[in-house]
């Protein structure tokens, strides 16, 4: 009978722990859909794991910047033990996530705690590129301050510049430019800058390529 009492309580202690973790999870993901700090602090204070996923396998940190729950993505930005380079079903990492969303703050800090500026594929460069927020100039030059490599491909080809002419603000493009980015790339598809600019109709951005293109032919010589 002993025996038996011990086995039933050792099952309910695991039961309880159980629900006590699933009502955490519970409660830690609602914060990051209602971006509220706080709550994600007191969680992370008692011992839950910052880099708990989703149901889809989505990191925390991820899902906040993707849901542009800021606040919430900041607590977790900071939180100790956080792997910083997790990626979700897309391969895309917290600072992909912070470049296209134009979040300085978090990008600065995921920077300070070793996220990795020119990961293989898709890279932060990209998203920054390709990014429509006010600080997407300040962002890029953020990452070309800590050695982004300025003509980085995915793995179809497509270089920032591309995104850029084609998705994001004329002043990323000519900033990436000036910067020395290439013009003359082309992807698998063999299309390139200036092909990207015309498929999306962007006339300034045609100009601009167009100018850079004829600044890398080689001067005709004199007879």
């Amino acid at each position: 009978m002993t025996q038996r009492r011990t086995l039933i309580l050792a099952a309910l202690a695991v039961a309880t722990s159980s629900c006590a973790h699933a009502s955490a999870h519970d409660d830690f993901f609602r914060a990051i859909e209602l971006d509220q700090a706080p709550q994600i602090n007191a969680l992370l204070r008692r011992g839950f794991d910052p880099n708990t996923r989703d149901a889809k396998g989505a990191p925390a940190l991820v899902l906040a910047l993707h849901s542009e729950s800021y606040q919430a993505a900041l607590a977790l930005a900071q939180a100790r033990g956080l792997q910083v380079n997790a990626r979700n079903a897309k391969g895309e990492t917290a600072l992909m996530m912070a470049a296209l969303r134009g979040r300085m703050d978090i990008a600065r800090a995921l920077i300070t705690r070793g996220a990795d500026v020119n990961q293989e594929g898709w890279a932060p460069l990209h998203y920054a590129a390709s990014s429509t927020a006010d600080s997407a100039t300040d962002m890029t030059a953020l990452l070309l301050e800590h050695h982004a490599y300025i003509d980085a491909t995915s793995p179809n080809g497509t270089t920032p510049l591309m995104m850029a002419v084609r998705y994001g603000k004329s002043d990323v493009a000519l900033q990436l430019v000036r910067a020395g980015a290439d013009p003359a790339v082309r992807n698998e598809r063999g299309l390139g800058a200036l092909e990207f600019a015309r498929q999306a109709g962007r006339d300034d951005m045609v100009d601009l390529i167009t100018q850079a293109l004829r600044r890398r032919q080689p001067a005709r010589r004199q007879w």
